[in-house]
Order: C-alpha cells, then sequence, then structure tokens
C-alpha cells in the first residue's frame, strides 16, 4: 500500500504548533544543474559551525533574503535569533506506521511507502535542533516510528561532485542554510533511515513487524506473477512457432 495523496508534500512550522501552518502542496526540489559524478558519504567533511556576531548574522540575513528568488524569506529578531525555511526531501525505502483515528478516540495504526523524493518545508528557528527537525517532520505526517530511527543528511556540491553527509542531532540546519544561501543545488536536506548496518528489529513493535510480513508476501507474490506471464508468454510463442514449421512441412 503507498502512500500517495498530496499530504506527502507540505508546509510546517517549528514556530508554532498549530495545525494551520500545515497545508498539503506539492512541492520538489530544482535538479542540479551538473549532473552528479560521484555520491559518497563525507560524513568526516563536517564543518564546525562558526560563531557569527549579531551584525554578520544580519548581514548574512540580508544578503540571503536579496539572493531568495522566492517567499521564504528570513527574519532576524532583535536577540539575535532568525527564523526562515528549510526543504527537507524524504528518501525512506522502508515503510513507516502511521496513526489513524479509531472508534471510540482509540488511534489505529496503518503502514504506508511514502513516495520517494517528496519534500516538505519547515518553518524552524536558528534554535531548532536536527532532532527537533526530525520529530517535527514525523509528527506533521503522524508517524508512529521511533525518531531515533531516522536521520537527517544535507547534501552539498563540490568541484562537480554530489556529496552526502550526516548530520549530528544537535547541529542546527538553518544555520547551515543561512551560510549555505538559498540555493539547493548548494546545499539540501535529505531524511533517510538509520543507516547501522542490520536492521535492529528489537526497535520494531509487533504490529510493525507483521506489516513488513505483509509487503514481504505481497512482494513475493508479485514476483511470482511476473516470472509466470513472463514464462506462459515465452511457451506461447515456441509453441506458435512449432506450430507454424509444422504447417510448412
Amino acid at each position: 500500500m503507498s502512500w500517495t495523496s498530496t499530504m506527502s508534500s507540505g508546509y510546517s512550522s517549528l514556530e508554532e504548533d498549530s495545525e494551520e501552518y500545515f497545508t498539503a502542496r506539492t512541492s520538489l526540489f530544482k535538479r542540479p544543474s551538473f549532473k552528479p559524478t560521484n555520491l559518497k558519504d563525507v560524513e568526516k567533511e563536517k564543518e564546525p559551525q562558526a560563531h557569527l556576531t549579531l551584525e554578520e548574522i544580519r548581514q548574512r540575513v540580508e544578503q540571503y533574503n536579496t539572493d531568495s528568488r522566492d517567499h521564504f524569506k528570513m527574519t532576524l529578531n532583535s536577540n539575535g535569533l532568525y527564523t526562515g525555511f528549510i526543504k527537507v526531501q524524504l528518501d525512506l525505502r522502508r515503510p513507516i506506521s502511521v496513526k489513524l483515528g479509531g472508534a471510540g478516540g482509540v488511534k489505529d495504526q496503518e503502514a504506508f511507502y511514502l513516495p520517494r523524493g517528496s519534500v516538505n518545508t519547515l518553518h524552524i528557528s536558528s534554535a531548532s535542533t536536527v532532532r527537533q527537525v526530525i520529530e517535527a517532520l514525523l509528527k506533521k505526517f503522524t508517524v508512529a516510528d521511533n525518531p531515533a530511527k531516522f536521520t537527517l543528511f544535507k547534501r552539498f556540491s563540490r568541484e562537480d561532485h554530489v556529496y552526502t553527509c550526516k548530520l549530528s542531532e544537535k547541529e542546527h540546519p538553518l544555520f547551515l542554510r543561512l551560510v549555505a544561501g538559498p540555493s539547493t543545488d548548494t546545499l539540501s536536506f535529505v531524511l533517510k533511515e538509520q543507516q547501522t548496518g542490520e536492521v535492529m528489529w528489537d526497535a520494531f513493535s509487533i504490529p510493525e513487524l507483521h506489516n513488513f510480513l505483509r509487503f514481504l508476501d505481497k512482494e513475493e507474490q508479485d514476483q511470482i506473477c511476473s516470472i509466470t506471464r513472463r514464462y506462459n508468454s515465452y511457451r506461447e510463442k515456441l509453441e506458435e512457432a512449432l506450430r507454424a514449421t509444422g504447417g510448412r512441412g
């Protein structure tokens, strides 16, 4: 079962937790103007977040808003904190568990495959951490899975190559967005599952494990049907060739 509704892309806010800040809207990243020739994890290349003075922040915010080609501007507050928008691309390979409204107020859960490549726009502050961004994304999608199962990556270009780097939970995405500028060709954010080698099945609930088995059974049956159709087609063509040869003989 795939989640193909427009809820796979949207806009939400970490500034105010009001539901009017979430509107269903499809939004995709602009593809890089160059062809990525290399894609690798460069986690060791993390750049420390430099300390900026209030005047430096003001100058960068002004430059950011000047360079921005849409209405997603940044706002600097008198206390030195600033707010703005980031876009997070969802690249999830496994199904997620979504809370559904049940009878009597009891919420059920259903597993969905989110369309890979869908994007959510978040309104956050410079104080918002990676962990808070992940939690906000899961909350807006009513995802019941543990936030610890997910991680946020930054994707950036360097010398015509595209790299991905895992962000720590305490980093501040809006600072990275401010330093990199508004172009998603220069920097973008991607939500993925934790890559820990083997899958830690103990982290999943019993209903989630049953859903995985159901998906595996469906994929197995689809593969069996596909192979059966292909060989039936081959058999029909061979039989037609044999009949045609026998008729001429």
